[in-house]
């Protein structure tokens, strides 16, 4: 028996098989309230003080869960340790929205169901909102 051959079989398979898994985790867009009819919605008008009341406490400063700074526009666009948390222009594929929609893994809920701070989930209209000003380029 060739033992190369089979490793190589074996290797390969376990490879497609978690490539797989890692694209079957992605969240379900259409689990998402839909994006706000609203026109010219910018960070500093509309976003900003979503961000204030729900999100602020916990991404902002020195210690800012993730590195992830929702304070400013640019912190947002910058992302957190794990890279941008949106794609402007593209609000069905940004993981800012899954989160605060609580839709896809319960781990990455924003705000997370368990926190000490009780802050109520945002409600489908703020997360409309919030995907409306990703779509008109998150500015």
């Amino acid at each position: 028996m060739n033992y190369k051959i089979l490793a190589v079989a074996l290797t390969t398979t376990l490879s497609l098989t978690m490539l797989t898994a890692v694209a079957d985790d992605k969240p379900d867009a259409s689990k998402l309230p839909p994006p706000s009819t609203a026109k010219g919605v910018t960070y500093d008008k509309d976003i900003k003080p979503i961000l204030e009341a729900s999100c602020v406490k916990c991404h902002h400063g020195d210690k800012a869960k993730g590195r992830i700074h929702l304070d400013s526009l640019e912190g947002v666009l910058k992302g957190g340790k794990e890279g941008p948390i949106l794609k402007a222009g593209k609000s069905a594929e940004s993981q800012m929205v899954f989160s605060v929609a609580h839709v896809g893994d319960e781990d990455d809920f924003m705000p997370p169901p368990k926190a000490k701070s009780k802050l109520d989930p945002l409600t489908p209209e703020q997360v409309g909102l919030i995907r409306a000003w990703i779509d008109q380029g998150a500015k």
